[in-house]
């Protein structure tokens, strides 16, 4: 099991709009490509951000370090152009993959 999982520092003068989208559209987007089977999303808690930031994480599970790579060429780009340009500089984000021990 592959978890792709994506740190997102958003400004909190927009941040409920933010987590509306990624629920409604953006994380159901991801999900339709086919290439995850399921998904989480965190709400940082300690340590605390600063007074105009909030910092969510969201981990995506995929079977395949393989199925994760198909969508980082045929799809990741689109999704990342979308979100940038739906909240241009109002959010940072990091990505970073884990593969689950078992």
């Amino acid at each position: 099991m592959i978890i792709y999982s994506v740190t997102v520092t958003i400004k909190k003068e927009v941040e409920e709009e933010w987590l509306k989208w990624m629920k409604d559209v953006h994380i159901k987007d991801v999900m339709k490509t086919g290439y995850f089977t399921d998904w989480q999303i965190y709400k940082q808690n300690i340590p605390e951000n600063s007074p105009v930031e909030t910092t969510y994480l969201i981990n995506y599970f995929s079977e395949s370090f393989t199925k994760y790579e198909e969508y980082v060429n045929k799809e990741a780009p689109r999704l990342q152009k979308e979100h940038i340009e739906r909240f241009p500089g109002k959010s940072k984000s990091a990505r970073s993959v884990y593969t689950l021990l078992e």
